[in-house]
């Protein structure tokens, strides 16, 4: 299903925090850890959809986090045709509004599946500002993403970028603050922009969740790691949506299955906030 941004705007980013849920993709087709098996990866994500939906989730978010070690800002076409597939069986078992990000930087590619499958929203790193990253310097890539979902007629499509993302060096831009890097985000034309820790389950500093909310207060921020229930107070005041996919797995390790029962705790913490 495809969401108008009055839609998607209201559907995710009420008065309310929302919980986008990752969907954490097994190793695909191209990829060194890929098993030759499509319906063990479908059943995997089909089976975190669920439990997302049932835990109450209000969005989900679809990425090939299996395939490491990542290509830079591409990926193969077997690679995105598997991702396509499965996104469009994750959205129609969840029923809920979802994007997709397709490691590393491959935004173009990213942008292709949610088009296919009829997602929401597309989460882009190095959208505005390069860095480098574990596979090296990403560069930026807004002006050709953008010209591409123009061409494509997918304006339907949303961009959440990453400002000073998780696992990456930003010396580069060291004489950007955090707040600044956001408004160069949205002034390049970020839909959303994402507030990280420094890795995968690390807490983003509510110091920078403050600046970026100051630096771009008619945008939506969202804060994309680390996110568990003791924060939710806190991040309420700040931020409009959560994307959390590692402290709803089993055992709080991204690596197993979404568990409905932490998804629902999850949702009741920022509940009681509301």
């Amino acid at each position: 299903m495809v969401f108008q941004l009055e839609v998607l705007m209201g559907r995710l980013f009420s008065p309310r925090c929302a919980l986008v849920g990752m969907v954490h993709l097994l190793p695909l087709p191209g990829s060194p850890g890929w098993k030759g098996s499509m319906a063990e990866i479908e059943d995997r994500a089909l089976g975190d959809a669920r439990a997302l939906k049932e835990g109450g989730a209000d969005a989900i978010l679809i990425e090939n986090m299996g395939d490491l070690p990542y290509l830079n800002a591409h990926v193969d076409p077997e690679t995105v045709a598997a991702a396509a597939v499965l996104a469009r069986a994750a959205v129609r078992e969840a029923g809920l509004p979802a994007g997709v990000q397709i490691l590393a930087g491959a935004n173009r590619e990213a942008l292709g599946v949610a088009i296919s499958a009829g997602l929401s929203f597309v989460r882009v790193e190095a959208f505005a500002y390069g860095h480098v990253a574990d596979e090296g310097w990403i560069q930026a890539s807004a002006g050709p993403l953008l010209r591409t979902r123009a061409a494509l007629g997918a304006g339907q499509v949303k961009v959440w970028a990453d400002v000073k993302k998780k696992h990456s060096a930003h010396a580069a831009t060291a004489d950007v603050d955090i707040g600044e890097f956001a408004r160069g985000s949205v002034f390049c034309g970020a839909d959303a922009v994402i507030v990280t820790g420094v890795s995968t389950g690390s807490p983003a500093s509510l110091e920078h969740v403050r600046a970026v909310r100051e630096a771009v207060p008619e945008t939506p921020v969202v804060v994309g790691s680390g996110v568990e229930p003791d924060q939710a107070q806190a991040l309420a005041a700040l931020c409009d949506a959560v994307v959390v996919g590692t402290w709803i797995k089993q055992g709080g390790d991204w690596r197993n299955p979404v568990e409905r029962e932490r998804v629902a705790r999850l949702k009741e913490a920022f509940a009681r906030i509301a």
